[in-house]
């Protein structure tokens, strides 16, 4: 099957193009247990991004299996399944943690010929660029650790074997409560630099992710002209001084009123009135507009920070739970799941599959960039989209052809981790 075409301006017919074909394949490529044996139970570790409740049932439905979800923060699930490999079958995580779990070997290779849909994926994790006029962003862009070559090491080197399914990604900036900003900042000129501006004192968080808040704060430092970095996606140790010498005289100071280490956390912070600006994810900003408190999810003039999701196959699987494993993977690029994650505001990587499980006004806004045609409701039940909204940044193609930098696992990572937890405690 051909690759998806651009999304960015003709989301109505990439959708109709599929929509027939698209409401029979949910369970395509799932191989039902045998009757009467045990179904094989898989367990899988990862975070409350992906393991979801809808996502266990409908998939134990499709596919007879048993799933086991372990949901934790991010930096739980890196270490657990660094050293811990025969504690999970599956792992759900970002890209920048596959270096260290491929390292640790608590992964295996996963081979491209039992990915049914393979061929469906787009360029964006193939070759870093979801259109040709896109841009690759600084650090670890999924695609330059990919491939699984014959020395061991990953690569954009196409090979038969890869180190992480590519499913679930999109990109992330900082939200804003429209209502209580000032005239001078306007929606057409958004930027990093609004985090540290001293307009928002005592009203600003932050994630508290190392290797997630650190590139928004170097983001907003860069663009307000406190610092420079020769390579944002690979920050050296000196630059990094600098940045959190910065960084520290801000927090002093009284800027940051707080670092969230989740996204119901994120919301509280915003809907209790605590801040007006912060590091955001994508559920939280339909979850506060579905409460009606006025949230825009910014578009940065100076691009987005990336990230994508993995999913690997622990070096301990075999047997029946192996065979489980891939009838999983292929179900998650099947079309439900991509539909379901898309009202998260995530992307799926064969977008066209999930097209005939969203309607027309949720494809032309999620995937296309346009006007929304109806009000659109989040998995809660709740209108997260008003009628005429357009989403921040546009399209699919023009969202993802402008990401700045990729979550990243830095060279510097160990001094990184050290200068951040002596910025959040001290």
């Amino acid at each position: 099957m051909a690759e998806p075409k651009d999304t960015g301006s003709s989301g109505s017919t990439t959708r109709r193009h599929f929509l027939k074909g698209a409401l029979a394949t949910v369970s395509a490529g799932a191989a039902p247990f045998a009757i009467g044996k045990p179904k094989p139970v898989l367990r899988v570790l990862g975070t409350h991004v992906t393991l979801r409740e809808a996502i266990r049932e409908q998939a134990e439905a499709d596919l007879g299996i048993r799933l086991m979800f372990e949901p934790k923060g991010s930096a739980a699930v890196s270490q657990k399944a660094s050293v811990n490999p025969q504690s999970f079958d599956l792992y759900e995580q970002w890209s920048n943690s596959i270096n260290v779990l491929w390292r640790s070997q608590a992964i295996q290779p996963i081979e491209k010929r039992r990915l049914r849909y393979w061929d469906e994926i787009n360029d964006l994790t193939k070759t870093g660029k979801i259109s040709e006029k896109a841009k690759i962003g600084a650090g670890d862009a999924p695609h330059k650790i990919l491939h699984v070559q014959k020395d061991g090491s990953l690569s954009a080197q196409h090979t038969d074997e890869i180190s992480f399914l590519p499913y679930v990604h999109n990109v992330d900036s900082f939200g804003y409560v429209v209502n209580k900003m000032p005239d001078r900042f306007k929606a057409d000129n958004e930027s990093w630099g609004w985090l540290l501006d001293p307009e928002f004192k005592g009203k600003v968080a932050i994630v508290n992710d190392p290797t997630i808040g650190l590139f928004d704060l170097a983001l907003a430092a860069q663009a307000k002209g406190l610092v420079t970095f020769n390579d944002i996606g690979a920050i050296t140790e000196s630059e990094m001084d600098a940045l959190f010498t910065v960084l520290l005289n801000l927090k002093l100071d009284g800027h940051f009123n707080g670092f969230w280490t989740s996204v119901p956390e994120s919301v509280e912070f915003m809907k209790s009135g605590r801040v007006v600006i912060e590091s955001m994810f994508s559920p939280a900003v339909s979850s506060l507009n579905g409460q009606d408190i006025p949230v825009r999810f910014a578009a940065p003039k100076e691009g987005y920070r990336g990230w994508h999701g993995v999913m690997c196959l622990s070096a301990a699987t075999k047997g029946r739970e192996k065979e489980a494993a891939y009838d999983y993977m292929n179900w998650w690029l099947s079309g439900w799941p991509g539909a379901f994650i898309a009202r998260q505001g995530y992307y799926i990587s064969n977008p066209q599959r999930s097209a005939g499980f969203l309607s027309q006004a949720e494809w032309d806004y999620w995937y296309g960039g346009l006007p929304a045609q109806t009000d659109l409701r989040g998995h809660d039940g709740k209108v997260s989209v008003k009628q005429g909204q357009i989403r921040a940044g546009g399209s699919y193609t023009e969202r993802l052809g402008n990401v700045a930098v990729w979550n990243t696992v830095m060279p510097t990572y160990e001094y990184s981790l050290q200068k951040w937890y002596e910025f959040i405690t001290g």
